[in-house]
């Protein structure tokens, strides 16, 4: 039951196979419960599913239009939702917190049912029916549902298919509308992850009571599913009318401002049962440490457009001039300057400022992308000049996923979920993730495998040297963490650390999905273990 053999079968998607591998065991070797061969099993037929999707996308066969200068990346995507909830319920277990405990496992099973969704649509479009990967996806799912049938209560399992149907008719809407944006998992893990808040954010609304739930966890739900339907709105809206007209252009502000003010800031209210404006205003004043950790991140945000409109002066009129891979990874490290202070300092602090942040940028990429006036068109001559091979879409995404990237670890566990005593665990780093995936690790063997790298990693464009520089930062990175950060104290487990920086400075030399996504979930995963 060998793959197929194809152009997409070659060392790299083989390599990043292997190295996914070794991350789902090594994770198992940590964590074995009842879900592990689900998971095994999952991860097996999620390879085989990845080699039909790539033979799909070759053929131009699939539903949709994906990004064309990677392979499917499914078997990475299919396998960080399960994972993230397996290490939740563990972790939560441990330390007694019943409710996160159950909802990891209704995260692990819903990345799971996804996964397979997935499988059954790329075996329904490809001819002939292939009979091995059918026998494969049908004992995965076999088992991954009778797991289900034993761990879930009905009101869970309902969970898990409302989940499922956001998906579904969020796929069907967002990869019409954005063709060539995301490949088939860059796709799995976005759309997944705004189906999980869409549905908490129904939920809690539902069952909001008084006085209950911190405002900083609601103020997240709200503003991306906010800012999701806003996008959906405008897109609908302007398929029958010219957006780069002023009369559309003042529409759109116009419109912006009725559907935060007289729905989005409303609809918090309720969940918050306090002015949103008024809450947000004395949170950010709340001490003077804020204000002055607020005025460090405004100079760094100052300095980051600067290096932009530097940048663009020097293109000099040339528009084939493109920012260098060193230009570009220097938002990797202002942005690690940004998160460090934040981690050890202000947690919650960070997780609101990183939510309006994230507002910002897709706001500015919508005002981009609709050439709204006066600052459309504008936007488009800055941003074009630090566009890579991963923006062959509509959008220009890399920004956002950067900033994606360094906020989920402090997004996905704003607090610690370990009982006392068990801190001093390499799950301690675990909000560090992004800083020591993407700010550090990528940075790095980016800038010293473009510059210095001789010795490239058969059948891609990554170097040994910037692997191995970009280990041996992200070790530098966390004596610098332990030196800081006075809750983290790691004890005896230095060994699992490197193993898991490892690992995934190895995945980011071999994958062709988006790095500054993929690579902090799994080192958070490892990390949590």
């Amino acid at each position: 039951m060998m793959p197929p053999s194809g152009t997409m079968l070659n060392k790299p998607v083989l390599m990043e196979s292997l190295i996914v591998f070794t991350i789902v065991l090594s994770v198992h070797s940590a964590v074995w419960d009842q879900f592990s061969w689900c998971a095994i099993a999952l991860a097996i037929q999620a390879f085989y599913i990845q080699f039909k999707w790539d033979h799909l996308l070759q053929l131009g066969s699939a539903v949709f239009q994906f990004r064309t200068t990677a392979n499917s990346g499914l078997l990475p995507a299919c396998m960080a939702i399960p994972l993230l909830g397996i290490v939740m319920k563990e972790r939560c277990s441990m330390a007694g917190i019943v409710y996160f405990e159950r909802f990891g496992i209704v995260v692990a099973c819903t990345g799971m049912v996804i996964a397979l969704f997935l499988s059954v649509i790329a075996i329904g479009i490809t001819k002939p029916v292939p009979t091995n990967t059918c026998i494969l996806s049908g004992t995965a799912g076999s088992l991954i549902i009778y797991t289900m049938k034993q761990s879930l209560s009905v009101s869970e399992v309902i969970e898990v298919l409302e989940v499922l149907l956001i998906f579904v008719y969020l796929s069907m809407i967002l990869l019409y509308l954005l063709p060539r944006c995301f490949t088939p998992g860059e796709a799995l893990l976005i759309l997944t992850g705004i189906s999980f808040v869409l549905n908490q954010l129904i939920k809690r609304s539902l069952n909001v009571i008084e006085g209950r739930g911190d405002p900083v966890d609601f103020f997240l739900l709200v503003v991306v599913v906010g800012i999701v339907l806003l996008g959906i709105f405008f897109t609908a809206l302007f398929f029958f009318m010219d957006s780069g007209t002023w009369i559309s252009s003042m529409f759109f502000h116009m419109m912006t401002a009725v559907l935060g003010l007289g729905v989005v800031m409303p609809w918090l209210y309720r969940l918050i049962r306090t002015n949103p404006l008024f809450w947000l205003f004395q949170f950010l004043s709340q001490t003077q440490a804020r204000v002055y950790l607020l005025a460090y991140w405004i100079l760094l945000a100052m300095f980051a457009c600067t290096i932009v409109l530097y940048q663009n002066a020097k293109r000099s009129g040339s528009k084939k001039h493109q920012a260098s891979t060193v230009t570009r990874k220097y938002f990797h490290f202002i942005v690690a300057a940004t998160y460090f202070p934040g981690l050890i300092h202000d947690r919650q602090l960070l997780y609101v400022a990183a939510v309006v942040c994230l507002a910002v940028l897709i706001l500015l990429e919508y005002i981009r992308y609709f050439r709204i006036k006066p600052f459309g068109q504008m936007l488009r001559n800055l941003l074009s000049l630090f566009l890579d091979e991963r923006d062959s879409g509509p959008l220009i995404l890399s920004h956002i996923y950067l900033l994606l990237g360094m906020s989920l670890p402090v997004w996905l566990f704003p607090r610690p979920c370990a009982p006392k005593g068990t801190l001093a665990r390499a799950g301690a780093l675990a909000p560090y993730s992004g800083i020591l995936a993407v700010g550090v690790g990528d940075a790095v063997a980016s800038i010293l495998g473009s510059t210095v790298g001789e010795i490239k990693w058969p059948g891609t464009k990554k170097t040994f040297e910037g692997t191995m520089t970009a280990i041996f930062a992200q070790i530098i990175t966390v004596a610098l963490i332990l030196i800081f950060d006075s809750l983290v104290d790691l004890n005896a487990s230095y060994s699992w650390i490197l193993v898991s920086i490892s690992l995934v400075s190895l995945l980011e030399a071999y994958t062709t999905q988006v790095d500054n996504l993929l690579l902090p979930l799994y080192l958070q995963i490892l990390l949590m273990a």
